[in-house]
């Protein structure tokens, strides 16, 4: 026996030790020397301890504390005199002993870290009570130079409860004392455990349409809840609320729903949900009675509509009325119909599968009297592949496996090593209910069942005689006739019956029957990973067994939880990207809860405008308003009101312009002075200035410029004349713009009317990109509020320095913290704590950081991943664990430049600050604070927009100079199209040898596929002139077959073929019919993230574009080439086409035909091309050609690029050549040959070969070493 006494290091005043009885699954020590419990000394001052004999596979330690108990503390104590310790737990808890549930934190954290030595008491108070009456201990981890010794002790007190058992038949009626109740707050709390997932709890409705049910569906709890909505009654569209999940468990879980009129709050468990009712009235109004445990027939007790519920109920409180206290004391407002109170407790036990490799549970098949053999067993799991059942038949090398395959139950019989015979049924068989299947052999067939679906069989060519059983997975060791078909089973089983022989699964652990490893008994571990969702901005949660994924796909933002957005923060950063005007979706809080909205930017002045339209921009004419019945127009923008203010107030600038003619229609009384017109801001106030006067003065224009008709007044339109006047201007206040309405009320007098105009919010500039601050002292640092960042965070910044290191930022809390610094003159390092142990990213440079020269870094953490990134240098990552902390706890202040010790300052500058999407004001805090400065020195310090089109300034002693080298365009400022016109012969090749990521492989695995997926995308932009369709126009493709292909198709209409499951068939997208072969140049901007693709083509509004399929327009294009002009080709940070013309003679670029450099970017829409062989009739400069040709292919007409990746990829970017040929291909090849050409490899296309039926022959002078890195390619 332990001693059971309370510590005096930990004091709970309202609680007690509570006293238990122990139980362990086996005991090398459990001698007590030390007094009784009742004794009462210290935790510290007892003897003894419990140690599992070394044999013991799975130990434990169990207490009984003889009736249900609120436990809410714990504490634990290594071996007395001993060298046995436990520093790593779990903690189960039972009802009856049998079935088992694993305690968990808030964040889902199951893992009790214990102790470090024999002595020291380690004490966890519970975040959530444990109420029961069995609790176990299973030891994890324990001193690796001892064994494993405890000591514990629990603190809580007593727990009362009033119970009730429906046994599926049952109800409880509660009986109103008057004809209905009519109720404007209700507050109706339960606590239920349940043996199946579907069921009813809790009904009420009346006939004027209201309704409240509580119901059990799928294992979740819907709440359907109507207020005076007839409509809603009588439709079949009833919306419910859901919360809640694996809610059949048969462990307790609690409810409250609490309403007051239409606002209702409603938890399970410790999830709440907070939503407003539908209907008309504020009253919930039910009548005669409220039904829990299903639904009855009007008159008729027990007779229900819908599934009732079949589990137990306790503490059942309907507005302050302990219901199951009234039945019980069978009191007449309530029937009780078939109901006990008592909690009958069921004999299901669960085991669970832990691994998904190494799980496995073998058991010898016994005879049948009939013949054959029956298996049955229920299941439930998350994972969509994973062995069920495998046997060895009889007749070698037979055999027949169950199994998960993509989420269906699949049945295999394998009658030699290379045939098999396989049904399948059932759909989504991993949604983490539990499923019944069955598997019997009769005569010459074998049948399978799922639930309620109709059999499967599967005919035998002889009688079946099964050999051993093993399920859920195969042994390590090689058995014949098992093996592993993907993965093993991971999940939970239970009710596991051998020819109608139930199986003791306790016989089992304790080695009497059969084998097992990886397994966990009398529990089922499964766990609901999107409860609560992780994924932000609407993206959707699935999960497998170990861990949850976001699909991004729509919502406009990427990454591991959809945290960050794809769009700029604002048109001034889609220009410094290097875009030209147009339509952009712009999101202005970045990662921010707001989303994303389209705009126009105007990118032709020396200033970026952002334009943001609404529903009335056209000149409206307006009569008959007077002061009591004005004429009031309500503006709809584009953007949402909150979208609008991150917008404006991340501007430099706004203006709107106001257009407002008027003939005998006044502005303001000529007497008193009153408005009899006036417009509303942002926030609703009512603004009476016009014409970009200043605020809270109800003047015009032209009493700012001394120019009104009549200077008696202050506004053209007060002087009242008959004939037209004008107050027009440009409202310039940012703080009040847009304008949502404007009131008219003076048109309503003879020829009196006016003629207003609203124009578009127009803004311009982006205050984060230069919001800089200089650091002078090491000592010195700028401090902000506490990071709000618990669950995930971004901090994105730029920074110049000389000084060898220096913390960037810094934020603490009582164990966690985050941190961001300069640790060396190369590496930046990104290092955290939420409770798991640090955690450090790094990034190293192969040049020196310190060089006084701008530097990128971001760094996020969420609860899927850490990632850091500097510049462009490959991505660093790291997955969280699954089963770890969650929350990062800070409390103290965010350091800027420095921190809270003073010691390792920043020396230099930081700007455009961002923390999850909101750029933090380092100049306004940097004017207050000693040693340091707002802004920062250098020419390249400033919004004045040096380098262009993502040209890079670099700062020099005497100036600047802009590094063009990422960008597609040259010249001073990275301002110069680089064009290049092409013929049917020629081509460019060009080589990446630095890691790249562009299109990833995709494994078979789903938790592969999501992490590659969250962050596969492709930025390209190019600009093309021709006339000539089809056309191909830019490749890219990969060592494992994948490519992209941009193609103008037979009718001149723009497709993009992508192709990035080799198994599948490609996918072709076609975002307008409209031919673009006619001779003017257009701009086009691709952009991929995972699953999605936007577009914008010239001026065009950017689109989402769809799947179609044309195979046979891009073959056709491919065989085509390209005649014409290319010009601006960016494909992701890098420019081939320039880097061709460049750098011609360097061993990555290889020229293949005769290339003209060209102006055809300079020549817009004005160029018109007429189709003839050689240099198109372009302007040009002397041809490029390679000094090395090849004879073995003619590529030609395209922009080419290789990217060889030395891990996971190799990309290239080429011409996409839809034939064979053996040498220069003679121009009077027949139309016969080249559409057999054609049908040939349209054939080999969609028979997926291995070996892909054409190629593109990369030319490259260094083509014997990249040969040797595994040169792959369609």
């Amino acid at each position: 026996m332990l001693q059971l006494n309370t510590d005096s290091q930990l004091t709970y005043p309202s609680f007690c030790v509570l006293f238990y009885h122990l139980g362990y699954s086996t005991c090398f020590s459990n001698n007590y020397n030390g007094p009784a419990p009742s004794e009462s000394k210290p935790f510290t001052e007892g003897a003894g301890g419990w140690s599992p004999q070394a044999t013991d596979r799975q130990p434990w330690m169990q207490l009984d504390l003889k009736d249900r108990m609120e436990v809410t503390a714990i504490a634990t104590q290594g071996r007395y005199g001993s060298s046995d310790w436990v520093s790593g737990y779990l903690l189960l808890f039972s009802d009856t002993g049998r079935a088992w549930k694993q305690y968990r934190e808030e964040d889902g954290v199951g893992r009790f870290v214990g102790n470090v030595n024999p002595n020291d008491v380690v004490h966890h108070k519970l975040s959530h009570s444990i109420r029961s009456r069995f609790l176990r201990f299973v030891p994890l981890d324990w001193n690796p130079s001892g064994w494993v010794g405890l000591r514990v002790e629990v603190y809580g007190c007593a727990y009362k409860s009033d119970v009730t058992d429906f046994d599926g038949r049952s109800s409880l009626l509660y009986r109103f004392n008057q004809k209905s109740m009519s109720t404007v707050k209700d507050v109706i709390s339960l606590r239920f455990k349940s043996r199946q997932a579907e069921g009813v709890l809790l009904h009420g409705e009346g006939q004027r349409g209201d309704y409240i049910t509580l119901e059990l569906h799928r294992g979740r709890l819907a709440l359907y809840l109507n207020l005076d909505d007839t409509r809603l009654r009588f439709s079949s569209g009833r919306v419910a609320v859901t919360l809640g999940s694996l809610l059949d468990d048969q462990h307790w879980h609690s409810v409250l729903i609490e309403r007051f009129n239409k606002q209702v709050n409603f938890t399970v468990d410790s999830h709440t949900e907070h939503f407003r009712t539908k209907g008309e009235g504020v009253s919930l109004e039910v009548d005669y009675e409220l039904s829990f445990g299903g639904i009855p027939l009007p008159g008729k007790p027990g007779t229900f509509l819908r599934k009732n519920f079949h589990g137990c109920i306790e503490n059942l409180y309907y507005n302050g009325i302990n219901v199951i206290d009234l039945a019980k004391r069978r009191k007449p407002q309530i029937y009780s119909g078939n109901v006990t109170f008592s909690c009958s407790e069921p004999q299901l036990v669960s085991t669970t599968f832990l691994s998904s490799s190494s799980s496995f549970l073998s058991l010898r098949a016994t005879a049948s009297s009939l013949g054959g053999f029956a298996v049955r067993f229920r299941f439930r799991t998350w994972n969509p592949d994973g062995l069920l059942l495998s046997t060895r038949l009889a007749l070698e090398p037979q055999r027949l496996e169950l199994q998960i395959s993509n989420s269906r139950l699949r049945l295999t019989h394998h009658t030699s090593a290379q045939q098999k015979e396989e049904v399948s049924t059932g759909h989504r068989v991993n949604d983490g209910l539990w499923h019944s299947v069955s598997l019997s052999s009769r005569g010459l067939q074998v049948t399978m069942t799922l639930d309620n679906e109709p059999p499967s069989t599967i005919d035998l060519e002889d009688h079946m005689e099964a050999g051993d059983l093993y399920f859920g997975g195969c042994p390590s060791v090689n058995v014949a006739g098992c093996v592993n078909p993907t993965l093993a089973f991971q999940g939970c089983m239970r009710l596991i019956s051998v020819n109608s022989q139930p199986i003791d699964l306790n016989l089992l652990r304790q080695g009497r029957l059969g084998n097992y490893r990886e397994l966990q008994f009398n529990t089922c571990g499964i766990h609901d990973r999107c409860l609560p969702n992780f994924c932000e901005h609407a993206g959707q949660c699935s999960q497998s067994w170990s861990t949850f994924y976001c699909d991004c796909s729509g919502t406009g933002y990427n990454g591991a939880t959809c945290h960050n957005s794809i769009y700029e923060v604002s048109c001034e950063a889609y220009r410094l990207a290097g875009s030209s005007s147009g339509y952009f979706s712009i999101d202005p809080d970045g990662s921010g809860p707001l989303g994303p909205t389209k705009v126009y930017c105007n990118m032709t002045e020396d200033k970026v405008w952002t334009v943001v339209t609404h529903n009335s921009t056209d000149p409206i004419r307006v009569q008959g308003s007077t002061l009591q019945k004005p004429y009031i127009m309500k503006f709809n923008y584009s953007a949402s009101p909150e979208q609008l203010i991150a917008l404006v107030a991340g501007s430099e600038q706004c203006q709107q312009e106001v257009t407002y003619s008027c003939r005998k229609s006044r502005l303001f009384n000529t007497r008193d002075g009153t408005p009899l017109s006036w417009w509303v801001d942002q926030a609703g106030e009512r603004r009476t200035y016009w014409g970009g006067f200043l605020p809270g003065v109800q003047q015009c224009s032209c009493s700012l410029e001394e120019n009104c008709i009549d200077m008696n007044y202050f506004c053209n339109c007060d002087a009242d004349t008959d004939s037209w006047a004008n107050d027009t201007g440009v409202l310039s206040y940012k703080e009040h713009l847009p304008v949502s309405e404007i009131v008219i009320g003076d048109t309503n007098r003879t020829f009196s009317e006016a003629l207003y105009r609203i124009g578009p919010l127009r803004c311009y500039g982006d205050k984060s990109t230069w919001n800089a601050a200089s650091f002078y002292q090491e000592s010195s640092y700028l401090h902000f509020p506490t990071l709000q960042t618990e669950l995930s965070a971004d901090l994105s910044f730029y920074f110049k320095t000389s000084a060898p290191s220096g913390v960037f930022l810094e934020n603490l809390g009582l164990k966690d913290f985050i941190r961001l610094e300069l640790s060396s003159p190369s590496v930046v390092t990104f290092s955290f704590d939420v409770g798991n142990g640090p955690v450090i990213l790094a990034v190293k440079s192969h040049v020196p950081l310190n060089d006084r020269q701008w530097h990128y870094v971001r760094a996020e953490r969420s609860v899927k991943e850490a990632s850091l990134q500097v510049d462009q240098l490959p991505l660093r990552f790291l997955e969280a664990p699954s089963d770890g902390h969650l929350r990062l706890r800070l409390n103290s202040q965010l350091f800027v430049g420095g921190t809270a010790a003073r010691q390792r300052g920043f020396l230099g500058c930081i700007r455009t600050l961002t923390i999850n999407g909101v750029t933090v004001n380092l100049e306004e805090r940097a004017k207050m604070t000693p040693g340091v400065s707002p802004g920062c020195p250098g020419h390249c310090s400033s919004s004045s927009s040096l380098c262009h089109n993502r040209g890079r300034c670099v700062e020099k002693n005497s100036g600047y100079v802009c590094d063009c080298s990422q960008s597609a365009y040259g010249g001073s400022s990275c301002t110069e199209e680089v064009s290049v016109s092409f013929d049917r012969e020629s081509s460019v090749t060009y080589t990446f040898q630095e890691p790249f990521s562009v299109m990833q492989n995709r494994s078979s695995q789903a938790s592969s596929w999501y992490r590659e997926s969250s962050r596969a995308r492709e930025n390209m932009a190019f600009s093309f002139m021709t006339t000539q369709s089809p056309a191909m126009l830019l490749t890219v493709s990969t060592f494992s077959q994948q490519y992209i292909a941009v193609i103008l198709a037979r009718n001149g209409s723009l497709q993009i073929w992508y192709h990035l499951h080799v198994d599948r068939r490609p996918d072709v997208f076609s975002p307008r019919p409209s031919s673009l072969a006619d001779g003017r140049l257009h701009r086009i901007r691709l952009h991929r993230e995972g699953r999605y693709i936007y577009l914008q083509v010239s001026q065009e509004m950017e689109s989402k574009i769809s799947f179609e399929i044309y195979p046979l327009d891009v073959m056709w294009a491919g065989s085509k080439g390209f005649i014409g002009c290319l010009s601006s080709v960016q494909f992701n940070r890098v420019a081939p086409l320039k880097a061709a013309l460049l750098n011609h003679g360097s061993s990555l670029v290889s020229i293949r035909g005769q290339l003209v450099e060209s102006n055809c970017g300079l020549l817009a829409d004005s160029a018109i091309l007429h189709s003839q062989s050689g240099k198109e009739g372009l302007i040009g400069k002397e041809p490029l050609r390679n000094a090395s040709q090849s004879n073995s292919a003619v590529i030609g007409g395209v922009v080419t690029t290789v990217v060889f990746i030395t891990l996971c990829a190799v990309a290239v970017m080429t011409r996409f050549l839809y034939r064979h040929r053996q040498g220069r291909t003679d121009a009077s090849v027949t139309e016969k040959e080249h559409r057999h050409n054609l049908e040939t490899a349209y054939r080999r296309e969609t028979a997926y070969q291995a070996e892909p039926a054409y190629r593109t022959e990369l030319h490259l002078n260094n083509s014997s070493s990249l040969r040797n890195n595994r040169e792959y390619y369609i």
